[in-house]
Order: structure tokens, then C-alpha cells, then sequence
């Protein structure tokens, strides 16, 4: 090629639109978004490749370009992208290809769902399910392996409680597991037995170890599968981020390779589990952030204690249903202080699981201490849940700087077991969120998928109501403690945002900000209260791509 076509060739390249960035106008829509604390509307956005251009108001005129890609938003909503602050996205991933146990009636319903997943999946060596709460049953009580047994003798079931910290497992689990009548409730853990002290198939906690490290482990291209399987289902609900809440070597590396190979349809902001595998050796190597910030790791999740609904939960008191139970703390508090150091002192945000009132106070005594000792009040360090507070600790978030991780829906799903479990007096300081607020308190809103429906409406439903999705009980549970609409808007948007170090790239929908929306059915700010969760979502948008549609 000679120099005068080589010059003309580069001079149609350098000037050819098409060559260059792409801006796209999306307009006719019903647009809300949050900057700081000022709430806008707007008609219409532009954006370039993965970065926001500008935003329309009604009263603003367009002088669109030729090769411009234009959208008509039909009179659609347009919202921020939505992000989940605690979630977990491999699991997630696994419920949808396992037995699905939410909302059985009984535990013999339990057991036929079982058995109908196992005859359409007979290559499983391992049938393993979540979703079951022994709550929702007449009898309240825990299943046993009996009932599974007699379906399945010859083949290991593995089968989670909806929140994660209880397993139930036939007899041979218990067989390959090893577990008889003389094995020992590891620490923070408990092996549930009959009144002759023979296991029931129930593990609870730390005791569930007993099994899981029983099950072969996921291969790093199975995780990957699953992962993106995940994540494009996420997407299709409004959440275009998801901090993934206690993720361990393995998993990291699985989506690394994912974010390399340009596959991850929505942002992650991961935590490293403590402890777990190498997790010394990770977190010596300092913080991790992709170039195009889909992939962000720069904290680790700790857990304090178990949860309510199987009595984990660490109270100061006896559970009001079971006197001379307090509940489970997963680690000493020598070893909790431990694992918080070595966090903060490598320059990570600590985010530590907490649901009890003791457990909450042990984790605010600690991090008191341990911020001022590291100087690391800037790393945003979080409460995990922070699901039942002594009304003397709520003031203590904002003191602190730490941020209150909350989900909605727990409130709404516990509602039944609640003051069962805790009585009249502690559940005031428990799913405090309007206690929290008037203390001036971050509260970053998810859902703590699987335990619940990682579908952002429901709770922003249940924030805005204090109700389930069958809007009860009327006017809500304890109403005092419910949020606004914009209150609710802003936990799922820009508060979860600053909770993930993302606050100048996300959560809001500004000029230089990267482009993550979505476009749904319903606007959020005028249908009915009771409506929240029937929303839909259209399409979604993650760094200016369109990741999903309807």
C-alpha cells in the first residue's frame, strides 16, 4: 500500500462513527434516580459504550445524531440497576438444579418433592435440595432421616434449610459421614438427637461440615456453568450487582476466568470467607479489581453465629422457646478478634454475619476496638444481617461507621417464628430498620439469596410494608419500623453501592457513571404499596450492554 491510500484509509477509520464508541439514546421513559440525597425524574438518557452521557428532563430538548442507536422506552420506568448486597451466587446457581423445598406443607411433602427430583435425575450420586423450614409445618418440629430412608436407602441425601445453617440428611449420609451415636457436636455446631442420643439427621451450623466435606467438590468449569447460569437469572430479576457473601478460593478463581473470558453478565463484589482454604495467602496478594469493574474483591465475610429459625443465632438470654438454649457462637471470641485483624491489617472491609444480640455485640465490641488499633474506620466494615439488636447498640452503627447489611425479607418471613423465638421484649430491637435510620445508620438492603427469592421487588416490597406477598398482616409487622419508598430506593441503589466501595461507578444515574439500569412494568413511586412485588422486569443493562430481555 502506498502513503497516499495508507493516509486515506486512516483518515475514513479515524472519522468513521461506526469505528469508534457507540451512544446510545434511551428515550419516552419514566426515569428516577437518587444523586446523593436529591431525588430526580427524567425523560431520557444517553450513553456511551459503558459510560452515561447525560440524562433528559421532560422539559429539556434532544438533538439526536444520526448514528446515535435510539430506543424508544415506550413510557416505560427506568431505574438504576439494583444490587443485592448480600447474596450467594454459586448457590443460588445450585438451587435452581436441585430439589426445591421452599413452601412444602409437611415434611412428608418435603420428602415426595425429593423423590420426584430424584427419578427424573437418576445420574445424581448425591440428591441434594434447599428450601425446607420445619416453621412453615403444622408439627413445627425438625424431620428426621426416618422419612427420607424409606425412599431412599441406598443413596445420600443431602437436603439445606432455607436459611442455610441446618442440613437434613438420610442414614446414608450418616453411614458414608461416619456419624453414629458417638460422635462428637464439633464447637459451634449440633448434632440433633433422639431421646436415646442417636442422631436424627439433623446438623445444625458447624456440625453440617460433618457431611459436606463428605460431597465431591465442583469442579472450577462446573462453578463457572453455575455461575453464569446464576447470573444471567439475576439479571433477569433487576440486579445488575451482587456482593457475594462468603466465597472461598476455588469460587475466586471461577470468576476471574469468567470476568477474563468476558462472561460475567453482572457485576460481583466478592467476599472471601474466613476462614477457608489459603485465605492468609489471598488476602496477602491485596484487594483485586477487574478493568472494567465487573469484578471487585476487596472484603471478607466472617460468621458470628447461626441463625433464628434453627436456634443458631447467639442471644444474651435463653430463647424464649427453649429454656437454657442461647444458641450457637461459631468461634471464640479470640479467634473472631483474629480473623478481624488479619482482615483490616491487609487493607480489607470486614463484613461479619451477626443475627443474635449477643452475637451482634460481641462483633461491635471487636470492630470498636479494632478499627481504632488499625485505623481502618474508612474500610466501611459491615454487620452481616444485624438482625436483632439491644436498643443500646443501634446508636453504635453510625458512631462506628459501620454499615447495617439488612434484608428485607427476612422480617417478612420470620414474622411467625420471631417473637416465639425471642419474646415481646427483644424483638423491639430486632429488623430495626426505622431504629436504625433515626440513628442515622447505613443500611445496605439484599436478600440473602437463596435463603430468600433474590427478587429485588419483594424487598423493596417488604421494606416499604412490613408485609409478605400475600400483604399481610394488614398494615404490617410492627409498621413502626417500615421505610419510605425512597428510603427502601436508596438502600438497594446508592447505600449498597457505598457498601461496596462502588459508590462513584454505581448506584446512581449521573453523567461519567457507568450504564447499569433496567426498565420495568410498573413505576416504582406511584402504583399501590401492596403492588411492589409484582413488578417486572423488561431489560437490563450492565456497562451499556443489554444482558437481558423479556
Amino acid at each position: 500500500m502506498n502513503i497516499k491510500v495508507l493516509i486515506t484509509t486512516l483518515t475514513f477509520s479515524l472519522s468513521s462513527p461506526f469505528l469508534f464508541a457507540q451512544t446510545t439514546l434511551i428515550k419516552n421513559i419514566q426515569g428516577y434516580t437518587l444523586n446523593t440525597t436529591e431525588f430526580q425524574q427524567f425523560s431520557a438518557i444517553q450513553f456511551t459504550d459503558d459510560k452515561i452521557d447525560r440524562v433528559f428532563t421532560s422539559n429539556e430538548s434532544i438533538e439526536e445524531q444520526a448514528h446515535w442507536k435510539i430506543i424508544d422506552g415506550k413510557g416505560a420506568t427506568l431505574l438504576p440497576g439494583l444490587i443485592d448486597a448480600h447474596g450467594h451466587v454459586l448457590s443460588y446457581g445450585e438451587s435452581l438444579l436441585q430439589v426445591d423445598l421452599v413452601n412444602s406443607q409437611t415434611e412428608h411433602h418435603a420428602v415426595i418433592r425429593t423423590v420426584t427430583f430424584a427419578k427424573k435425575n437418576p445420574q445424581s450420586i448425591w440428591i441434594k435440595g434447599r428450601g425446607w423450614n420445619q416453621v412453615q409445618w403444622p408439627s413445627k418440629e425438625f424431620p428426621t432421616a426416618k422419612s427420607l430412608d424409606k425412599y431412599f436407602p441406598d443413596k445420600p441425601v443431602f437436603l439445606e434449610r432455607v436459611d442455610g445453617h441446618a442440613v437434613w440428611v438420610n442414614s446414608k449420609a450418616m453411614a458414608i459421614a461416619q456419624i453414629n451415636k458417638h460422635t462428637k457436636s464439633p464447637t459451634g455446631g449440633e448434632i440433633v438427637r433422639d431421646n436415646k442420643g442417636q442422631p436424627t439427621g439433623i446438623f445444625i451450623d458447624n456440625a453440617m461440615e460433618l457431611i459436606t466435606k463428605k460431597i465431591p467438590k465442583l469442579t472450577i468449569k462446573q462453578q463457572k456453568n453455575i455461575l453464569v447460569k446464576s447470573m444471567n437469572s439475576l439479571a433477569s430479576l433487576g440486579l445488575t450487582s451482587v456482593h457475594d457473601a462468603g466465597i472461598d478460593s476455588d469460587n475466586l478463581q471461577a470468576f476471574q476466568e469468567l470476568v477474563n473470558e468476558g462472561k460475567m453478565p453482572i457485576r460481583i463484589n466478592a467476599m472471601l470467607y474466613l476462614p477457608s482454604k489459603n485465605w492468609q495467602k489471598i488476602i496477602s496478594k491485596g484487594n483485586y479489581k477487574s478493568s472494567d469493574d465487573m469484578l471487585n474483591f476487596n472484603s471478607v465475610k466472617i460468621q458470628a453465629d447461626g441463625a433464628l429459625g434453627s436456634r443458631g443465632a447467639a442471644l444474651i438470654e435463653d430463647y424464649s422457646d427453649h429454656a437454657g438454649h442461647k444458641g450457637l457462637l461459631l468461634h471464640d471470641k479470640k479467634e473472631l478478634r483474629q480473623y478481624i485483624d488479619a482482615a483490616m491489617q491487609a487493607g480489607f472491609q470486614v463484613n461479619t454475619h451477626a443475627i443474635g444480640d449477643n452475637a451482634n455485640k460481641i462483633v461491635l465490641d471487636i470492630y470498636q476496638k479494632a478499627i481504632k488499633r488499625n485505623q481502618s474506620k474508612d474500610l466501611r466494615h459491615r454487620v452481616e444481617h444485624a438482625q436483632i439488636l439491644r436498643l443500646e447498640d443501634i446508636p453504635r452503627f453510625h458512631k462506628l461507621g459501620i454499615i447495617a447489611s439488612m434484608q428485607a425479607t427476612h422480617a417478612t418471613s420470620d414474622k411467625n417464628m420471631a417473637v416465639d423465638r425471642i419474646g415481646s421484649e427483644r424483638i423491639l430491637g430486632a429488623y430495626a430498620w426505622r431504629k436504625l435510620l433515626n440513628a442515622n445508620a447505613i443500611i445496605a438492603a439484599g436478600s440473602d439469596f437463596p435463603v430468600e427469592s433474590p427478587n429485588p421487588f419483594f424487598g423493596l416490597h417488604a421494606a416499604t410494608t412490613r408485609q409478605d406477598n400475600k400483604n399481610q398482616p394488614d398494615n404490617g409487622w410492627y409498621p413502626e419500623e417500615k421505610m419510605t419508598r425512597i428510603e427502601a430506593f436508596n438502600s438497594f441503589t446508592l447505600q449498597a453501592a457505598y457498601a461496596g466501595h462502588q459508590e462513584k461507578i454505581i448506584g446512581s444515574l449521573v453523567s461519567g457513571k457507568k450504564a447499569d439500569f433496567i426498565l420495568v412494568e410498573d413505576n416504582l413511586f406511584t402504583i399501590p404499596e401492596t403492588d411492589i412485588w409484582q413488578n417486572k422486569v423488561l431489560k437490563t443493562w450492565v456497562n451499556g450492554k443489554l444482558v437481558f430481555e423479556k
